[in-house]
């Protein structure tokens, strides 16, 4: 009898945290590597929201909570949800996870039956695959054109959608393209998702509050309240607020998932750190400035790196509208040969040419699944970014 289980051989390691070890290994061996692989702010977690774990401490708040997470957390999520997404939830049909990665795990593993289908449009967060695929249901790719903006079309979704679709996964902004929906281009993909009562949506709105140039953000929900029964709203506290070893996210939706989602919680992890929650809360209801002042930082990030990238021979990038990556295709180095008259096949081998020669790690778009694309993530250090994007430059030059 086999020690491992059938369902470990449908899953792999997640591509993106293979090349921050990859750059951390050569890092070890004396080399000089800039990793622009890895999707965390580098920002440090607001003073406010770390006074507010110590003082959790100090009042002994490291007790069991409520495996959906305090009352106090979900209140404070519900009033973020009426006020800045004029969405009305209940803090029952909300459940604090480690992280908006669980959440969407749970969600998946307690609605998927064997053989279900679920639409991700590519490219993808390198994780969404694996997840239906652990639940024993099949990841339905639909392959994003850059005429779309690599965006999910009414068309695309409507030509998808079998009898055996449960749900459609939508990540605006997304990662790793960066760009996100309009309100018009979502009110016309609800329009394909009222035609079909089977189907269910997870939107997964992560990046919501790093938008650029006065994008007006919206969520599904929010912009056809009349689908909210079969809308799953994810959301977390990683990337808006530096808090991605806190590990804390959260969905709001239908209570029936919610509570499905809850015991399943309840025999995995049970619930998120209780001084991470006390500290959420304060994250929540504090003062936002800071976004604001992160948002023009990212921005600036995103405009100097977008203007090297698209001067490179070979690259072209769209302009993202909101979270922190750029994902330039390289459709054009394909078949050229490196000073070592290797050929590139491959959006994988470019990554490790640039890893080998240039130093600069990067993920594959077949990480994606979209190639030949590559990603790179601007939450980094600006100079540290800039010279990354010279480095690139340069090895791209030596492509013949």
């Amino acid at each position: 009898m086999a020690l491992i289980s059938h369902r470990m051989s449908r899953i792999k390691p997640s591509p993106t945290l293979a090349v921050s070890a990859r750059a951390a290994e050569l890092k070890a061996l004396g080399q000089d590597v800039i990793s622009l692989g890895a999707g965390e702010p580098d920002f440090d977690t607001p003073d406010p929201i770390k006074k507010a774990a110590i003082k959790a401490l100090s009042e002994g708040k490291t007790k069991y909570t409520a495996v959906e997470g305090i009352l106090a957390l979900r209140k404070a999520i519900a009033k973020k949800f009426k006020e800045e997404n004029e969405i009305e939830y209940t803090p029952d049909q909300i459940i604090v996870g480690a992280g908006a990665k669980q959440v969407i795990f749970n969600a998946l593993l307690a609605t998927l039956n064997p053989r279900d289908e679920v639409i991700i449009p590519a490219p993808y967060w390198v994780s969404y695959p694996d997840m239906v695929e652990v639940g024993e249901g099949t990841p339905v790719i639909v392959r994003c054109s850059a005429e779309s903006q690599l965006k999910l079309t009414p068309e695309n979704l409507a030509e998808a959608i079998t009898p055996k679709t449960k749900w459609l996964i939508l990540n605006s902004p997304n990662n790793p393209s960066g760009m996100a929906y309009t309100r018009k281009e979502l009110e016309a993909l609800a329009e394909v998702i009222r035609r079909t009562p089977h189907l269910y949506v997870l939107s997964d709105d992560i990046y919501e509050h790093l938008v650029y140039d006065e994008f007006d953000f919206t969520t599904l929900a929010q912009v056809a309240p009349d689908l909210k029964e079969r809308i799953l709203t994810v959301n977390g506290l990683s990337k808006t607020y530096a808090m991605t070893g806190w590990r804390i996210g959260f969905g709001a939706g239908p209570r029936v998932l919610i509570e499905a989602m809850t015991t399943l919680q309840s025999q995995s992890t049970s619930h998120v750190t209780s001084i991470t929650q006390e500290a959420a809360v304060v994250a929540l209801e504090g003062s936002q400035d800071f976004i604001e002042e992160w948002v023009k930082i990212y921005t600036h990030r995103r405009d100097k790196a977008l203007e090297i990238l698209n001067k490179i021979p070979g690259l072209t990038c769209l302009k993202p509208q909101g979270a922190f990556y750029l994902y330039p295709s390289c459709v054009s180095l394909m078949g050229k040969k490196t000073p070592l008259k290797t050929i590139i096949g491959s959006d994988i081998d470019l990554a490790n040419y640039l890893l080998e020669s240039a130093g600069v790690a990067v993920v594959p778009g077949a990480a994606f699944g979209l190639s030949p694309y590559f990603r790179i993530s601007y939450a980094t250090d600006t100079d540290v970014l800039l010279e990354a994007c010279h480095r690139i430059s340069q090895a791209i030059g030596l492509l013949k």
